[in-house]
């Protein structure tokens, strides 16, 4: 069976030309598809590919009456994919999918975020970080705050006696994140469209910061100083513990999720302790708190995955426009379909976007502005 054989019958798929027979075929082979050598090589790869794909259409050849129910839809987390020039290749690492991506380069295509983001001093005075060279870049109350060579933002120093707190504020742009180490030894990574407002150096009986958008903190204990986190009309107080805030105003609840440790969210209307592996959904002034989270999902952002679970189409594209940088306009009656699965963020938004059209959602890219079709 040649590659262009095997091209153009995912394309018939794709087009929802296929027989019951191949679909059910290709989607059970999507299913079961196993390749156990973490970190193999591209070529290797592409023959496991080929090899498999000879394997399933010799199972289609082979069959002329077969009857399969459909479990459940294959989405995003596809294991081959080709069309328009893409190939995807799944492998197994510690039982988690990952994608390896390659691609004919498309024109005018939009890049990926990265390491993007400003500081507002306590003076008013700005620092674009993506432009900023590595080493110190201010001196706020006897704090030094400086650029690592791996990219962050590192508060350090004994600061001043003073009892007045100074504040600096760090933002990410559309198709921006960045890491920031507080002067408590408290770690920040801010996903793209968000804020942080903390003080240079925390002082009095507590630790509070402010959110808008998401973030994941990993807090250093101190049990005589709780850390505070307040967005959107919560308040999450940790001791020492590891967590994510969903927090964006587009998104149906701020979500706190709940890694290592312990947490109290609160509102006007009340609060709830919440435990590893659960989540505090807040909404309307309610706290709900849902058991059995998936906290990969949660912190997929963080480890440079786009992770989809059981997600509308709405769902998907708030989390790409945040990223690519774009506007998302939808024409005609929305799609039904869900997605689930892991995609790498460090992938261009053309092959994001061909991934999605594989599960039949049509798309026009009009300059930065995404248009979604039936």
């Amino acid at each position: 069976m040649q590659l262009k054989e095997i091209e153009q019958l995912l394309e018939k798929y794709n087009k929802g030309e296929a027989t019951p027979a191949e679909n059910a075929l290709i989607e059970s082979w999507y299913l079961t598809y196993r390749n156990d050598g973490p970190g193999a090589s591209h070529q290797q790869l592409e023959e496991d590919q080929e090899d498999s794909l000879n394997k399933l259409l010799f199972q289609i050849n082979s069959t002329t009456k077969t009857s399969y129910t459909r479990a459940f839809a294959i989405a995003a987390s596809l294991l081959v994919f080709v069309t328009a020039g893409v190939l995807m290749f799944m492998h197994h690492q510690a039982k988690k999918q990952q994608f390896v991506v390659l691609a004919k380069p498309v024109k005018n295509d939009l890049a990926p975020g990265g390491n993007k983001a400003i500081l507002t001093l306590a003076n008013g005075s700005t620092v674009v970080l993506t432009d900023a060279k590595n080493g110190k870049l201010a001196s706020q109350g006897g704090i030094v705050v400086s650029k690592t060579a791996d990219g962050q933002v590192k508060y350090a120093g004994a600061g001043t006696s003073s009892n007045t707190l100074v504040y600096n504020m760090a933002t990410t742009p559309k198709g921006g994140q960045y890491q920031f180490i507080l002067s408590d030894g408290t770690k920040v990574w801010l996903n793209s469209a968000s804020s942080i407002k903390y003080p240079v150096n925390f002082i009095g009986n507590e630790r509070k910061v402010e959110l808008t958008g998401e973030a994941y903190f990993e807090v250093a204990h101190n049990a005589a100083k709780p850390f505070r986190v307040v967005s959107s009309g919560q308040t999450v107080e940790v001791l020492g513990t590891h967590f994510n805030i969903n927090a964006y105003a587009d998104e149906s609840a701020v979500k706190t999720t709940l890694l290592q440790g312990s947490v109290k969210v609160s509102s006007a209307g009340g609060s709830s302790v919440i435990k590893p592996g659960e989540q505090a959904q807040f909404n309307n002034g309610k706290i709900n708190v849902v058991s059995g989270v998936d906290l990969d999902a949660a912190v997929a952002w963080k480890n440079g995955l786009f992770y989809f679970e059981d997600s509308n189409i709405q769902e998907v594209m708030r989390q790409f426009a945040r990223w690519y940088d774009v506007d998302v306009k939808y024409e005609g009656e929305l799609s039904s379909r869900h997605f689930a699965g892991e995609i790498p963020r460090n992938i261009n938004a053309s092959q994001m976007l061909d991934i999605l059209s594989f599960k039949k959602i049509h798309y026009k890219l009009q300059g930065k502005t995404i248009i979604v079709m039936p």
